[in-house]
């Protein structure tokens, strides 16, 4: 008897992955927007004329790992769903949650982060340091817009995964 309930009561492993891909992320986020880069910017980092390609060199790394996280979430999301260890209408909100963290990924490593640090970068070293272009700042909204966005679904997505309990898979 001891053995049936211990077994009943077991999570799926794909299931495990994207909890802790998703706490994972989301810790990672948080830390980043809400500790790193506050940290640099009352040190007065971002006014270096050197910041712009470390901003990029930080935020390349961390983007990469956001699309293996997304793609980890959305593999995990299909598999749980076509074992049917998902309901029908828990899978297809954990899918399309899944996607739009891809997609605000997608957009965040291949178009915000390369134009905004091309914004950035001071090309002539013998010109004093310019004030920040209106286009930067209009791209710091998009950018916490998508952030927020993210932040919302992953949540969202880690709390419909969390919720989700073999018992009531099986019924």
């Amino acid at each position: 008897m001891a053995a049936m309930s211990q077994n009943e009561f077991k999570r799926p492993s794909w299931q495990t992955v994207v909890i802790f891909t998703l706490a994972f992320w989301l810790g990672a986020s948080l830390l980043v927007d809400f500790v790193m880069m506050p940290g640099l910017y009352t040190a007065g980092m971002l006014t270096q004329p050197g910041f712009a390609s470390a901003g990029y060199s930080i935020f390349w790394v961390f983007n990469r790992l956001e699309l293996v996280g997304a793609a980890l979430a959305l593999t995990g999301s299909l598999v749980l769903l076509n074992t049917h260890y998902l309901p029908i209408s828990r899978g297809r909100t954990a899918i399309i949650l899944s996607l739009l963290l891809l997609a605000v990924a997608l957009v965040d490593t291949y178009g915000l982060t390369p134009h905004m640090s091309a914004l950035g970068m001071q090309l002539n070293l013998f010109e004093p340091a310019t004030e920040v272009p209106t286009a930067m700042n209009q791209m710091h909204g998009s950018y916490w817009v998508l952030e927020a966005l993210k932040l919302a679904s992953a949540g969202m997505l880690l709390s419909l995964c969390y919720r989700q309990s073999p018992a009531e898979a099986i019924s």
